[in-house]
């Protein structure tokens, strides 16, 4: 399976972090990432054209808008994309309510890039998404 047509919107407001993952993702072969400086910035995006994206990978914990936040919104708006929540939580409060959302991944940071490939490839499988 190819990653090279996925399109990503990439939600995380460490300008450092986001970086970083979209060189993982760059290496992945994923080169169509629309970045987002946090969840409000996603919305606006989003409100555009949800067409243009196939996945999300967020943050969870943002200002303005949170990750969680973001899913709810996305639901709410009938976009059907998978969700990649990338965090530092650990608790399982935090893993419960990301099932009770929906979340199509969950990623603790830090994380590899070969665990960001897993998580993404199998998440595209079950979806169908990535040929």
């Amino acid at each position: 399976m190819g990653l090279d047509n996925l399109r990503v919107m990439l939600v995380e407001d460490e300008q450092n972090t986001r970086a970083t993952i979209r060189a993982m993702l760059a290496e992945m072969g994923i080169n169509q990432v629309f970045e987002a400086k946090d969840g409000q910035s996603a919305k606006d995006l989003i409100d555009i054209d949800f067409s243009m994206i196939d996945m999300v990978i967020s943050d969870w914990n943002m200002p303005n808008l949170t990750g969680i936040e973001l899913l709810r919104y996305m639901k709410s708006k009938g976009v059907n994309v998978p969700v990649l929540m990338v965090t530092g939580r650990n608790d399982t409060a935090s893993v419960v309510e990301a099932k009770n959302n929906s979340v199509s991944g969950y990623i603790r940071k830090p994380f590899s890039m070969k665990e960001l490939e897993k998580k993404i490839t199998n998440i595209c499988q079950r979806r169908s998404i990535a040929s």
